[in-house]
């Protein structure tokens, strides 16, 4: 009910599997204990900074307003951040699956928590083509306001999307980008201007948007000078971590100890984080 397995039909039963989490977390106490607890798991696994992508409008089902939302997840880091040598920063979600008024409402109350926990937003769930110019105005707002801003596209969808997200979106980073191997325009705007790709080999297997993991073009387009990184899309779902993951593109691909440290690297400048920060995890190679 609550992890997906190998043989996950699609995108679209992938993201069912997050309605039971979803409903336990509807309370004050329960965001900021969970958020605790993921950056706890995380910094057990070594892991010494993570960027958590949550729609807040998910969260208020039993009455909580989104900035009570925002403010006990930043809490939770808060305490996190006290007990454990792990840093974190918020991304806010967008649903497409939700109204414009929805994406400009998250993005505004969102606002007073730039530069305090939250650092940028996302537009996220099922893919159609076309999604960038219905949230144009949203993604707009939030930029003016001093949001950074990622966009998942070409995840389940072809290459036009990730186009559109950085030529309409101006996305700075895009979740999963799969979909530019098949458009050579959007390939070389990627590779051109640098746009950063979040990848997740282990859910992509799963929503079947590879066939397996010989069949990601993560590596091929790291070789290729891609700006490329390997995230876990969710831990819960896909049951994974990023140790797991690395190791799962690791028993394909064979990288080296130099593409690991390249690897990092990019992750680390390709993060949403403050220069102290940046420089504080570059010390850890």
């Amino acid at each position: 009910m609550v992890k997906v397995p190998f043989n996950c039909d699609s995108l679209v039963e992938y993201l069912k599997r997050f309605n039971l989490p979803n409903r336990v977390m509807q309370s004050k106490e329960s965001l900021k204990r969970i958020t605790f607890e993921l950056l706890e798991d995380a910094s057990n696994e070594n892991l010494k900074y993570m960027e958590i992508r949550f729609a807040p409008l998910i969260h208020t089902l039993n009455g909580l307003s989104v900035s009570e939302v925002i403010e006990s997840i930043i809490d939770g880091i808060k305490e996190a951040e006290e007990k454990y040598p792990i840093k974190a920063n918020l991304i806010l979600g967008c649903m497409r699956t939700m109204t414009l008024d929805d994406a400009i409402y998250v993005v505004e109350e969102g606002k007073k928590f730039l530069n305090k926990g939250v650092v940028a937003v996302d537009l996220c769930g099922a893919e159609n083509e076309g999604f960038a110019i219905e949230f144009k105005e949203a993604i707009d707002l939030a930029r003016s306001f001093g949001y950074r801003v990622t966009i998942h596209a070409g995840e389940a969808a072809s290459g036009v999307n990730v186009l559109e997200a950085v030529e309409i979106l101006k996305a700075e980073r895009i979740g999963h980008g799969i979909g530019i191997r098949d458009l050579k325009e959007a390939y070389d705007m990627v590779k051109n201007k640098k746009i950063v790709l979040e990848m997740c080999p282990t859910s992509n297997v799963q929503t079947k948007a590879v066939n397996s993991f010989e069949d990601h073009p993560f590596y091929k387009f790291y070789k290729d000078g891609l700006k490329v990184t390997l995230n876990t899309d969710n831990r819960t779902v896909s049951n994974i971590n990023l140790t797991k993951e690395f190791n799962n593109v690791d028993n394909v691909f064979e990288m080296s100890e130099e593409d690991y440290k390249n690897l990092y690297l990019i992750s680390v400048d390709s993060t949403f984080a403050d220069d102290n920060t940046k420089q504080w995890l570059r010390e850890f190679i």
